[in-house]
């Protein structure tokens, strides 16, 4: 090629690309990664089941314009009682956290933890907390933009003896993972110790705690089936207790979104995520309780009779709380009755 017919090729090439540059970039703008901190490890059930596929799917209904890069085991840093305000704050743009891990911070959302109020069934404890949110929790959780709010089904006592009635329960040292759930162990003669469900595991091993309530779900994660050899649940509904969780996103970065990926967002937030954090209880609850069979451990369900005991002994717990709601400026009567109103909605169809 003559020189002067190469020099212009070079020349009209160097001045079309900034053009194609430009018409590329929209593209990538376009393209958001945010950020998704909890505080269970990769191989815990909730993070296959619910988080990485609730992800996966709102990549795909975005067309990859919105990805979503989950951080398990608290690895952008902090302890778990400091995830909700990593959101408010925007040190992470979602996670996942249990608004007990901050008592007394957020006391509408208790209500569900209060004992034998909760199914046994996930899935209708996650409708029924997540259509309360809509009505009771906006101001309760108004420093971030909730994408679901839920609880878990049934939770369990594991111990290192057999639980069946109130005077097995003791003295026990048992991990509670929030206010209400200590408050009714301690009501049932047990010794209750709060601390984040991560630290479990080393404080079974090394005997700061005889056991700890938490639902099948978490026992595989935490190792508690190859640690404990004994496992009580209550029979039916109402159960015991469960726990409340939030996924939550920093405002700013859900109001900062283009407007199709925060369509995407909003049509897999709410109902439809609550659907599905209910699938890691309802159904890998009974494969790991089978596991736990196959090891030889025991499983126990307490009588009938037992759980009335149980439900009377503790029904002091659920009037302090009603006390207590009044000194904070709302009606916390009139809330448990519509969670228990919720629970019996969404129950219906369900032992």
């Amino acid at each position: 090629m003559p020189i002067d017919r190469r020099r212009r090729a070079l020349a009209l090439g160097a001045l079309s690309a900034p053009a194609l540059l430009l018409r590329a970039a929209p593209a990538r703008a376009q393209e958001t990664t945010l950020r998704l901190h909890h505080f269970l490890p990769a191989v815990s059930n909730v993070h296959r089941f619910f988080l990485q596929p609730w992800a996966q799917k709102v990549q795909s209904e975005s067309g990859g314009k919105l990805r979503i890069q989950i951080f398990p085991a608290m690895q952008l840093g902090g302890a778990p009682p400091q995830l909700f305000d990593q959101a408010r704050d925007g040190v992470a743009d979602i996670i996942w956290t249990l608004p007990g891990n901050t008592p007394g911070r957020f006391p509408r959302i208790e209500v569900f933890e209060l004992p034998f109020v909760a199914h046994k069934k996930a899935i209708v404890n996650c409708k029924a907390v997540q259509e309360f949110a809509g009505k009771h929790l906006r101001e309760e959780f108004k420093e971030v933009h909730p994408l679901c709010v839920w609880a878990h089904g049934e939770g369990l006592i594991h111990a290192r003896k057999e639980v069946r009635t109130m005077d097995d329960l003791r003295g026990l040292k048992l991990r509670f993972p929030s206010r209400l759930n200590g408050e009714a162990l301690r009501a049932l003669g047990a010794a209750p110790v709060g601390m984040p469900v991560p630290q479990v595991p080393e404080a079974v091993s090394q005997g700061v705690i005889d056991g700890a309530v938490v639902p099948w779900e978490v026992v595989p994660s935490l190792r508690l089936h190859e640690m404990l050899k004994f496992h009580t649940e209550v029979p039916g509904s109402p159960t015991l207790y469960t726990t409340t969780f939030i996924l939550a996103m920093n405002k700013a970065k859900y109001e900062g979104l283009p407007d199709d990926a925060r369509k995407v967002l909003d049509a897999n937030s709410g109902m439809v995520a609550a659907e599905m954090a209910a699938k890691p209880w309802d159904e890998q609850g009974p494969v790991v309780e089978q596991m736990a069979k196959r090891r030889g451990n025991q499983v126990t369900v307490i009588t009938e009779e037992e759980k009335a005991r149980w439900v009377r002994a503790t029904q002091p717990v659920v009037e302090q709380w009603q006390a207590g709601t009044r000194e904070r400026g709302f009606d916390g009567s009139a809330l448990l009755a519509e969670a228990r109103a919720l629970v019996a909605k969404h129950g219906q169809g369900f032992s």
